[in-house]
């Protein structure tokens, strides 16, 4: 087994522990393991282009395959991205926290590295408290999930330990993931949008909600 610090989330007490031994390793500039609503994620602090390079090295995946950013809130939306429009505001009025991920144009001035992006930015808050204790207390984290490319996202810390456990410095152990599904992804850099991965999230869903921007999302995943 890894020499990995894993810790549960059992009692008030587990999960302060949890969260803070967390936090503390990704201000080091290490990379953990946390639960979310959909799947187990890798995460690194979104700012430092070292961990994030090692977090794309863990799971065997080239800057051609930026991870996304988690936020513990959605008003972090506007200091990471710019021209979001009225219809995917929403989006996120209706489903954050929660599954759905949406791919916007990065705010110019980020001093950040996450990989061949495009001018673009991937962002999404989890519906998940530890995640968001971990994220309210870090900031942006860049989290993948936790997995190797080409392998099952882990649905708990035993599989992501098994194929990640070298890597990381902190698992967070929350028990199976409630959602076990990827989030959807949503592409709102044109102006009609486009769905780039159904996951969590129904094509019925998200049209529903947007349905009086007179915007119809097409899934083009």
């Amino acid at each position: 087994m890894s020499g990995v610090d894993r810790l549960a989330t059992s009692t008030e007490e587990d999960r302060e522990a949890a969260v803070s031994a967390a936090a503390g390793a990704v201000r080091r500039g290490d990379l953990v393991v946390i639960p979310t609503d959909t799947v187990y994620g890798i995460a690194a602090d979104a700012f430092s282009h070292d961990a994030v390079r090692r977090l794309l090295q863990a799971k065997g995946r080239g800057r051609d395959m930026p991870p996304p950013v988690l936020v513990s809130a959605a008003t972090t939306l506007d200091a990471l991205a710019e021209g979001v429009p009225p219809w995917a505001r929403t989006l996120v009025e209706e489903f954050w926290p929660g599954p759905l991920t949406l791919v916007c144009r990065q705010q110019g001035s980020l001093m950040w590295d996450l990989g061949e992006t495009r001018g673009t930015v991937a962002v999404r808050m989890p519906d998940d408290e530890v995640a968001l204790a971990v994220l309210e207390r870090t900031g942006p984290l860049a989290v993948s999930s936790a997995n190797l490319t080409g392998r099952p996202a882990a649905t708990d810390a035993d599989q992501a330990e098994e194929m990640l456990g070298d890597a990381v410095a902190v698992i967070v152990d929350a028990g199976t993931s409630p959602g076990g599904e990827a989030s959807t992804i949503v592409d709102v850099t044109v102006p009609q949008g486009r769905v780039l991965r159904l996951g969590a999230l129904s094509l019925e869903q998200l049209n529903a909600a947007i349905e009086e921007h007179g915007v119809v999302l097409e899934d083009l995943g």
